[in-house]
């Protein structure tokens, strides 16, 4: 890995606003590259919304979609590798896709490998866990509810992953219009994937978070006070291959926004010689129980 200089953008994405959030992807990949920033991630299923009713209709092919090519000509005009989500339709099957792109074209897709909630009306889960290799570093994505489950990221690393992007569409929480309960929000989710330090520690990567922010809309088949509604109270969050947050978003306002921050190499060279590197001490011969169909009866 090279010295890297990454973005995360937190942002919402108002259901039946395709072309309007992509305008505001712009703005902030506009923003990035202003600021040397190589690669800028984006939340999970940004460009078309998180579970909104239409979504079979919404989704499009992957690498062939519009949406896709709207990627690339933002990373060739500002010279940056993007990550970011959205519904993907290939053979009238629906997956939960994040795809990373860069200045010479489309590089490859992660699809959601675990379904959250009412995600599975949607979505069927994907089946790899993908490293891509742009040159400056080797990178992996894992989508919100399947980092949740250890071995994902697990995985990514011992394929050569140097950071795990974590885009995010989490219902985690509830607010009001008070500038109380709205924090609140904030510092719980804050809390919540704080967790994610964890992750960086124990597979010496660097980790980047980012979760849609805000009130994408009502679903009319939901209560308005639903868990499921798409309310996402955002944050961003880099850290460290040692697990120490580097940078993370402000902690008070549910808004838009972008974090960035150096990853500097000699932090991963250093994790990974540390004498405890689990990648290096592990035993992977006595774990057979984590292959083992554990449910009965």
């Amino acid at each position: 890995m090279q010295t890297i200089r990454m973005a995360a953008v937190s942002m919402n994405s108002p259901l039946g606003q395709q072309d309007q959030t992509l305008q505001r992807m712009a703005e902030f990949c506009e923003r990035a590259a202003s600021d040397s920033a190589e690669l800028v991630l984006f939340p999970e299923l940004v460009i078309h919304g998180h579970c909104t009713p239409n979504t079979w209709d919404v989704a499009e092919a992957v690498p062939d979609g519009p949406s896709v090519e709207r990627l690339i000509d933002l990373a060739k005009r500002y010279d940056i590798f993007l990550s970011a989500g959205l519904s993907e339709k290939e053979n009238d099957i629906v997956f939960n896709t994040q795809v990373l792109v860069g200045p010479n074209g489309y590089i490859g897709r992660q699809r959601k490998i675990h379904t959250s909630r009412d995600e599975s009306f949607f979505y069927k889960g994907g089946r790899d866990i993908e490293v891509f290799d742009i040159g400056i570093c080797r990178v992996a994505t894992v989508i919100c509810y399947d980092n949740q489950f250890p071995e994902v990221a697990r995985i990514a690393a011992l394929k050569g992953a140097d950071l795990i992007l974590m885009p995010h569409a989490a219902r985690e929480g509830r607010w009001d219009e008070t500038p109380e309960s709205e924090a609140q929000a904030r510092r719980h989710v804050f809390d919540f994937f704080g967790g994610y330090r964890q992750r960086a520690r124990e597979n010496a990567c660097f980790c980047i978070y980012a979760d849609q922010a805000g009130i994408a809309g009502y679903v009319d088949s939901l209560p308005a006070d639903h868990v499921n509604q798409p309310h996402h109270p955002g944050g961003a969050m880099i850290i460290g291959p040692d697990g120490t947050i580097l940078k993370h978003a402000q902690l008070d306002r549910i808004c838009d926004e972008m974090i960035v921050e150096q990853l500097e190499s000699s932090q991963l060279a250093e994790a990974r010689s540390h004498p405890n590197y689990t990648l290096r001490t592990r035993r992977p011969e006595l774990f057979g129980e984590l292959v083992r169909d554990q449910l009965t009866g």
